[in-house]
């Protein structure tokens, strides 16, 4: 495969977001990638219902990208939350918003979008050229265009792009490419092809890259004794939801996280969208101070006085557990959380367990490995890229997606 091509590396939602607008312009387009069928990650987060966008005014919505959100403005204002949903209706597939603000298709289901898709781009019409796609084709290595001479001397312009090799199923391949356009992801969910691999090789031609860390992610709990949650309460609490719960976390920078909802105990610390909320906050944190404690309220519907009350109520010969749940509704998983984490004097003071039952300091030790998340932050860098995301360091390669350094959270901000 010598003939000099327009690639994409990368067959995700912004490798093939990517491949419709050339396609729409008439580029013939090849689009490869290490999977053996493509938008793996984009099926398995739409299992339980694919988040879409949300509905919320694009101000707010900008918001939520943080640091990079006066860049980010600027490309939903090409492509917004409106747009995604006209997309998805011009592909047949209509849209609702949800309770939360959330938008999701009407099947709620990633797979039936995702055939419309690439039938699309497959067999696009009005004149759009087809797109190729070249599966079980792992990119692993790269000849940059400014590395390469054309035998006389100079660059050869129809491989301005650079030369790419791929490992395939009959072995491997050299693709010189007139253009490139890089989705390959960031770290998250290595299983189904974002494994990073790709850091050193746009390191290794002059771009920087902020290392990638865990975005919308997990965490391990200190606990009381600071190594973890004990045996005891991990075998039998792991997978216990917290609903209706908040939490308020405030970092040694100043800034103040607060918000309800709800989490879910893991054998290890804590997860779950609330915790997902707050995630970016929290890691920092630990980054820089080495832990990070957020205050969990279990009953931020009830007052100060009302719950001092309730506990303060003689309980006779009923257990703690039984006397908080028939004044106060806690279930059983809440008072573990309370045995877990106050000593025996705090839970038998009637002050102090009324205060931990609205501030609960939870303590976490470290965010579970990237791996794990949802999604990545970190990835090239915005200042190693023009305006139209192509490279400085390699004209004619460009990227797209997770792998930037840019990271929002989960509920409608991540596609």
């Amino acid at each position: 495969m010598s003939k000099p091509q327009t690639l994409i590396i990368g067959a995700g939602p912004a490798g093939l977001m990517a491949a419709e607008v050339l396609s729409r312009a008439g580029v013939a387009v090849d689009v490869f990638d290490a999977m053996p069928s493509v938008g793996r990650k984009f099926l398995l987060a739409g299992k339980g219902g694919l988040n879409l966008t949300h509905s919320e005014p694009l101000q707010p919505f900008i918001a939520r990208y943080g640091d990079q959100s006066t860049t980010v403005a600027g490309w939903l204002g090409d492509f917004g939350p409106q747009a995604v949903r006209d997309w998805a209706a011009g592909l047949g597939v209509s849209t609702f918003v949800g309770t939360s603000g959330r938008v999701f298709p009407a099947e709620m289901k990633a797979a039936p979008l995702l055939r419309a898709w690439l039938q699309r781009l497959r067999h696009p019409a009005d004149g759009g050229a087809p797109v190729r796609f070249h599966m079980r084709h792992r990119w692993v290595g790269w000849q940059a265009a400014n590395t390469m001479n054309s035998g006389a001397g100079g660059a050869d312009q129809s491989s301005a792009g650079g030369r790419f090799f791929f490992q395939s199923p009959t072995g491997e391949v050299s693709v010189p490419a007139r253009a490139a356009v890089l989705a390959l992801g960031g770290a998250s969910w290595p299983r189904l092809g974002s494994d990073g691999a790709w850091v050193p090789w746009v390191k290794q031609i002059g771009a920087e890259v902020a290392p990638l860390r865990p975005a919308n992610c997990g965490f391990d709990a200190a606990g009381r004794a600071g190594e973890g949650w004990t045996p005891f309460f991990s075998e039998r609490f792991a997978g216990q939801p917290l609903k209706n719960v908040s939490i308020t976390f405030t970092g040694g920078a100043g800034q103040r996280f607060e918000r309800r909802g709800e989490f879910v105990l893991t054998a290890t610390g804590v997860e779950g969208s609330l915790i997902y909320a707050a995630s970016a906050a929290l890691r920092d944190e630990i980054a820089r101070a080495g832990n990070a404690t957020f205050m969990l309220n279990l009953l931020p519907g009830r007052t100060a006085a009302d719950v001092q009350a309730a506990v303060a109520h003689p309980r006779g010969s009923r257990s703690l557990s039984s006397h908080l749940k028939s004044r106060l509704g806690l279930a059983p998983v809440h008072t573990a959380l309370l045995h877990e984490l106050l000593t025996p004097e705090q839970l038998k003071d009637a002050t102090a367990l009324a205060q931990a039952i609205q501030t609960l300091p939870i303590k976490l030790r470290a965010p579970r490995p990237v791996a794990e998340a949802i999604s990545t932050a970190g990835g090239v860098r915005l200042s190693a890229l023009t305006d139209d995301l192509e490279l400085r360091a390699a004209p004619g390669v460009f990227c797209a997606g997770e792998m930037l350094d840019w990271e929002a959270p989960t509920g409608g901000y991540l596609l």
